[in-house]
């Protein structure tokens, strides 16, 4: 597989990606409300590649949306969308409850992030939902925290609330200590609450494994809470569009290695 059209599906925003031999070339982010708009946005993707063996592969953690865009997704590029999850496994072991069953977009960020480092990893995906996972030393994802989102966090003060204004997500003034107003104290709050969960579970988990895993940070909210953080090693903007080429090219080789097996039990 030398192309690839990754698209993953969240629960506000759809992405996709184009990759080329393993490097991702371009990505983009639309919100869910605009279906027309990422049907045009993949279809323009698509044909920027040009290798005949390209494929697009789907992940979801929001059904409910995915199922219909794969099938106008299908009819505009005129190929097969493969699911991640049903036609493509997630390369990544898992110790869980019996019957957990945790988002794609988790798994898939997880699986990236192993894959490039090799070792015992955190991964923090800042988004609709902000989520704190630990991967093993061994590859395998332990499940992690899923918390409220900033954004989620302001629009649920709001309309909750009387009187508390609905307010943007934004980093805080980095030279005032203190809300001296009610916006202010909302950004405060959410944003010092977000950084100081992903710190304390880090520590948890280290406290655990006996040792300090790396720290990965990605989603839309990243950068705003994480720039300049101590205690992040990366920031990668689309670990879990990695995370679906990796699916993809794990998967390719199994079948490789199964069919050369089977041709090779039978020249025996």
């Amino acid at each position: 597989m030398s192309a690839l059209l990754a698209i993953s599906v969240g629960n506000t925003r759809t992405s996709f990606a184009r990759f080329v031999d393993r490097k991702l070339i371009a990505s983009e982010h639309i919100e869910n409300t605009n279906e027309n708009k990422i049907v045009e946005g993949i279809a323009a993707a698509w044909a920027e590649l040009s290798d005949s063996d390209a494929i697009v592969v789907l992940a979801s953690v929001n059904d409910t949306f995915a199922n219909p865009l794969k099938i106008k997704i299908e009819m505009r590029l005129k190929t097969e969308v493969l699911r991640i999850g049903k036609e493509l496994p997630i390369p990544i072991g898992v110790c869980l409850d019996a019957g957990a069953n945790p988002g794609q977009d988790r798994l898939l960020a997880a699986a990236a992030a192993y894959d490039s480092l090799k070792q015992a990893v955190v991964v923090v995906d800042a988004g609709t939902a902000m989520t704190v996972d630990f991967v093993d030393g061994e590859g395998v994802f332990h499940g992690g925290a899923i918390i409220p989102g900033a954004s989620l966090q302001l629009k649920s003060l709001h309309e909750n609330t009387a009187a508390l204004p609905r307010v943007a997500f934004a980093q805080p003034d980095p030279k005032e200590p203190f809300g001296r107003n009610t916006a202010a104290a909302m950004l405060l709050g959410v944003y010092e609450g977000l950084r100081g969960a992903m710190h304390r579970l880090v520590e948890r988990y280290a406290e655990h494994y006996k040792a300090f895993p790396m720290v990965v940070v990605t989603g839309g909210d990243a950068d705003v809470l994480f720039t300049g953080d101590d205690l992040v090693d990366r920031h990668v903007a689309d670990l879990v569009l990695i995370g679906i080429r990796v699916a993809a090219e794990k998967s390719i080789e199994e079948d490789s290695h199964d069919t050369n097996a089977s041709i090779d039990a039978h020249e025996e």
